[in-house]
């Protein structure tokens, strides 16, 4: 398996929006869940979002209403559509993919992104 971030963050002011994405590709026969996590200095790494195959997507209160998940099943790629973006969203953020199987037979494997830097500041 392969993780590519296909929109990378950056700076963004206050107020502003950004979309994130990511791809897994390689072999896989299914991926159970998809999400986003997200790190800030000195923090630990806590979800964002997720969406379940087949699922609705679940969200962190903290961004409830802001940010928006979705998911290609069929192509194995991730979205977080960010609005209303501010400072406390600064953060590095990390597409996850859990429950990854190559094959039917094959047990699920977790997988990461290497993570991209999204700052909001004025």
């Amino acid at each position: 398996l392969m993780f590519a971030a296909g929109v990378w963050g950056g700076l963004v002011q206050p107020g502003g929006s950004l979309k994130l994405s990511c791809a897994a590709s390689g072999s896989i026969f299914s991926i159970t869940v998809m999400g986003w996590y997200r790190q800030a200095p000195g923090n630990q790494r806590d979800l964002v979002a997720a969406i379940v195959s087949g699922g609705s997507p679940t969200y962190a209160e903290s961004v409830k209403g802001r940010f928006t998940i979705s998911r290609d099943n069929a192509g194995n790629t991730l979205y977080l559509e960010m609005n209303s973006l501010q400072p406390e969203d600064t953060a590095v953020y990390y597409c996850h993919a859990g429950g990854v199987r190559s094959t039917p037979r094959d047990y699920g494997r977790n997988y990461w992104g290497k993570g991209t830097q999204v700052t909001v500041s004025s």
